[in-house]
């Protein structure tokens, strides 16, 4: 398997490999012991599906008999025109459609050992054991004019509470030590079941982000929140934050600061005051870490736009940014605005972005100098140990490495004093 994208994406091939493990399926570590590969693709924006379509050649290559599946598989005919050779093509969130052709063109055992085919409860999982992503719903209902993924993925689709609960306690009881909670709109999950009433624990639980935080926050272990849009009830959220039932941290998609670049972008939830909002959040909870993600160079973007986003950045002081430049994508209402930005203006402004946010990232992290962190440990080797505190999300944000930790094991949670800060990373040693 061959799984390129979002962690969304991650968990469709997680799917897809815990039903091909029930039926008998061992997975292969390379290209050479398998009897068909899997490429699980992507297909936002345009390096994303020059990246699987790298990689649909690559399997080709390698292997030569592939199976295509994932957002890119919604232009069956682009991938068919570059690589005819190609077993089978489907699109996103069809699994079924997937496991027929594995079960086509590379038939499962007649007869397994039920001992070597058990699966594990909590499904085949292709992260570290110690972490897990938790998809709790499907789709979009937004209508972002520079985006694609309502009519790669459809509307919004909401998992069942009592669905979402199971699988982080059988998440949980493997072991795992942090759950990272994704959808595409996290803040929208329930809307489409109308908040209804399912049962957990023999005990009734709304469908909606405020139960469902509740629920997961008293599993005792880190849960994280992505893709957090800022609605007004988001606010319900921060007080668990503060007591310590969730992580303190928030992936809030801003995308821009300006008022007239969010409107282009027809972007849920800009009329709100994100600046107050944000201020009034971190009155509530001080060690709130807020993660977001900015687009620069969108058509229309004036040179006062720029100006007003970077000074939003010096307003919201975020602790953990990423910033891409403006990419046309082949059925986005974006193509369509005026006044497309000429690219070397976009890299400029890129780079003027990114030198901001480091400043403002390096002076957060210096304020965490002799503080005591909880942390959880990724890797150790000779050099030491690699762990995340609670404002770092598994390979988006920093790390904090300690130089004395190589008697650790990935998956502890232990204290550590920070003793030093960069632009993205912190050092830490035991304390005394």
């Amino acid at each position: 398997m061959v799984s390129l994208g979002c962690p969304k994406a991650l968990v469709d091939s997680e799917r897809i490999l815990t039903q091909l493990r029930t039926d008998g399926y061992r997975i292969s570590p390379d290209y050479e012991g398998a009897d068909v590969v899997l490429v699980n693709t992507c297909g936002f924006i345009d390096s994303a599906r020059a990246e699987s379509l790298d990689a649909i050649g690559e399997a080709l290559d390698a292997n030569g008999r592939v199976i295509v599946t994932g957002c890119m598989g919604v232009d069956e005919q682009e991938i068919r025109n570059l690589h005819p050779r190609v077993l089978a093509v489907t699109g996103p969130q069809q699994y079924e459609a997937v496991v027929s052709a594995v079960h086509r063109h590379a038939p499962p055992p007649v007869e397994h050992d039920p001992f070597t085919s058990l699966v594990p409860p909590q499904g085949i999982k292709l992260t570290p054991r110690h972490y897990a992503y938790l998809k709790i719903s499907e789709g979009c209902n937004h209508k972002c004019t520079f985006c694609i993924i309502p009519s790669l993925r459809g509307k919004l689709v909401s998992r069942p509470v009592g669905d979402v609960m199971g699988e982080a306690e059988r998440l949980a009881a493997a072991g795992v030590r942090e759950l990272l909670v994704i959808s595409q709109d996290t803040s929208a999950y329930g809307v489409d079941l109308k908040y209804r009433l399912d049962f957990w624990n023999g005990r009734p639980v709304k469908t909606r982000m405020k139960e469902l935080c509740e629920a997961l926050g008293s599993l005792g272990i880190w849960v994280r929140l992505h893709y957090v849009y800022p609605y007004r009830h988001v606010d319900e959220i921060i007080p668990m934050m503060a007591d310590g039932r969730i992580l303190p941290y928030l992936d809030v998609p801003f995308q821009h600061g300006s008022p007239q670049v969010l409107k282009a972008m027809k972007r849920p939830a800009a009329a709100e005051n994100t600046l107050e909002r944000i201020h009034r959040w971190r009155e509530i909870c001080p060690e709130l870490a807020i993660r977001s993600t900015f687009i620069v160079g969108f058509p229309g973007e004036t040179d006062r736009d720029f100006e007003v986003l970077l000074e939003f950045l010096q307003e919201a002081q975020l602790d953990r940014v990423g910033c891409f430049t403006y990419s046309p994508v082949e059925g986005a209402r974006a193509n369509s605005i005026e006044g497309a930005v000429p690219e070397a203006v976009k890299q400029e402004r890129w780079n003027a972005f990114m030198q901001t946010q480091a400043e403002i990232s390096s002076a957060r992290l210096r304020r965490k100098i002799g503080t005591i962190q909880e942390v959880l440990v990724d890797e150790t080797d000779e050099h030491g140990a690699i762990a995340r505190s609670k404002a770092d999300a598994p390979e988006i944000d920093g790390v904090v490495h300690i130089p004395d930790g190589q008697d650790l094991m990935p998956g502890m949670l232990i204290d550590v004093e920070i003793d030093g800060a960069d632009e993205y990373d912190l050092t830490a040693r035991f304390p005394d």
